[in-house]
């Protein structure tokens, strides 16, 4: 089940968490539609009752990086990520142990990252280089998966509380960044050298916590909220003169408030509020322009601003075996202008997303749920860092972009 993501849609996590949600937005908080609830709102899972999921996300980013004016003229040039269909599964399974009890399991994606520029046509003064002044491809391959045992109660008939153990596991490659690796020609960078880049993929596991609660305060209206402190990760011991932290790479604490509104009965509206800390996280949060060598400490890193993002869905019962799904998801975009140069590896930088889906019962027990989501594309410019290392105007200005889609299809089974 493990997930090679490449998603950067709020941040580096997905817009939603199973396809039921990704078709409102990602809208979950305050809802019970499936047993992914260990990956959002484990409170919810004694309402969802005994079922099984299983789904799988074709995920398409396009990403590309462009660098022009630049004193130099073999640094200008543009580049984009070859790879551009991803496949991201997920499963689910809840059992009620009595009304008011249930024990359940989420195997998800948290999130990742994945950019694999060719070489191109650029030259750092010593020969055919990447945009970043090595050798070869050019990039990054971040997943991280969990694994979300669940438990969730009733203390009240219109009230429960929720508790996911977090089992997570992350693995993480780069390329092509030898200029960083202490390379002849240029300035020291990193205090480990042998440890920035193309060592393959190294691995890194650890233990975290998600708690939820939801509430039904009138018979149309519930009320959901969760929170996930930050799950301290394992070191990138092959990484360690990348990383800020000596490779550190957590996952940041993130939590979130949602509603849901039935106006009529076969229409529910749903809206979440979320905030993502990557100030949690030294190698993402750290500025890029930090007086530091690469792996220290106060490393330079990716410089991810905390964000909030707002998500809004609706759902309409057509028939009695038809539900259809839309919603609207924004998100702030992490990257500034300052940090555009590091964050060609990581071009996280979409804000909208529009969604839709459905539901078609099959039989009474059995359903397909399928979810579509469209980003339209988004820039950042900024000037380039090799302004720094080379002299005022010899890098230019970089562009980042990216625009994605998505499309996913689960089968449900209640029991």
């Amino acid at each position: 089940m493990l997930a090679l993501p490449a998603w950067a849609t709020n941040g580096y996590f997905p817009h939603g968490y199973g396809l039921k949600a990704k078709g409102m937005g990602g809208t979950s908080l305050a809802l019970a539609q499936d047993s992914l609830g260990g990956a959002t709102n484990p409170a919810a899972m004694v309402w969802a009752g005994n079922r099984a999921d299983l789904g799988l996300d074709a995920f398409a980013p396009k990403r590309d990086a462009e660098r022009s004016g630049a004193g130099f003229a073999t640094l200008n040039g543009q580049v984009s990520s070859d790879k551009e269909l991803f496949w991201v599964p997920e499963a689910g399974y809840n059992r009620l142990l009595s009304p008011s009890l249930s024990l359940g399991l989420t195997v998800y994606g948290n999130g990742g990252m994945n950019t694999t520029y060719p070489q191109g046509n650029f030259n750092c003064g010593a020969g055919p280089a990447n945009m970043l002044c090595g050798s070869g491809t050019l990039g990054v391959d971040l997943s991280q998966l969990v694994v979300a045992p669940t438990l969730a109660w009733k203390p009240a008939p219109d009230h429960s509380i929720g508790v996911a153990l977090l089992l997570g596991y992350q693995r993480f490659k780069a390329e092509g960044l030898q200029a960083f690796d202490n390379a002849p020609g240029f300035p020291p960078f990193t205090g480990a050298p042998g440890s920035v880049t193309n060592n393959g993929y190294d691995s890194s596991k650890g233990v975290g916590l998600r708690v939820g609660w939801m509430g039904r305060l009138l018979p149309a209206l519930t009320v959901g909220a969760a929170y996930a402190p930050k799950m301290n990760m394992s070191r990138f011991d092959k990484y360690k003169g990348l990383f800020a932290g000596n490779g550190d790479f957590d996952i940041p604490s993130h939590f979130g408030v949602g509603i849901a509104y039935q106006p009529v009965p076969a229409v529910t509206v749903a809206l979440d509020a979320m905030r993502i800390k990557y100030s949690d996280v030294p190698a993402v949060h750290n500025p890029s322009s930090n007086q530091a060598p690469l792996g220290a400490a106060n490393g330079p890193g990716f410089g991810w601003q905390d964000i909030d993002i707002v998500k809004l869905g609706v759902a309409w019962q057509a028939t009695p075996a038809l539900t259809l799904r839309a919603g609207y998801n924004r998100g702030d975009n992490p990257i500034g202008s300052a940090d555009v140069s590091f964050n060609i590896l990581a071009p996280g930088v979409m804000k909208d997303h529009y969604t839709a889906g459905f539901t078609f019962n099959v039989s009474p027990t059995s359903e397909i749920t399928g979810a579509l989501m469209v980003a339209p594309r988004q820039t950042v410019t900024g000037s380039s860092f090799f302004n720094a290392v080379l002299g005022p105007g010899a890098g230019g200005n970089e562009t980042i972009g990216m625009k994605q889609s998505s499309f996913g299809l689960a089968w449900g089974l209640k029991f």
